[in-house]
């Protein structure tokens, strides 16, 4: 690990946008499938898929696959921040989502 990898370093704004980023798109396909057990976890998914991604990048900074001083902390925090705030996010959304409203029908009037 480098002595001069700052906190606010213009690469902890690449890892944080790229896990967020990640994050909402494997959510947003995984909420569009056909299946409800994906769409049931699409926030989970894109979680699980944007720290995989996080933790291959450094496994291979460390390993010497991209030219960098080895594995980061800073950059690993910097990836868990991107996904909460993703993950905070589509709660939110999910939140302010009207819920769909109950079909009631009554003698063959559909009251909707």
């Amino acid at each position: 690990m480098e002595d001069g990898d700052e906190w606010l370093a213009a690469d902890k704004l690449e890892h944080l946008l790229a896990c967020f980023s990640i994050t909402l798109l494997v959510a947003a396909l995984s909420g569009r499938s056909r299946h409800a057990f994906l769409r049931r976890r699409s926030a989970a998914l894109g979680s699980l898929t944007a720290l995989a991604a996080g933790t291959a990048k450094e496994v291979g900074d460390e390993i010497g696959i991209w030219r960098s001083a080895g594995a980061s902390a800073k950059d690993a925090f910097a990836d868990v921040l991107g996904v909460l705030l993703a993950a905070l996010l589509l709660a939110v959304s999910r939140r302010l989502r009207p819920s769909p409203r109950p079909k009631v029908e009554m003698d063959g009037l559909d009251l909707t």
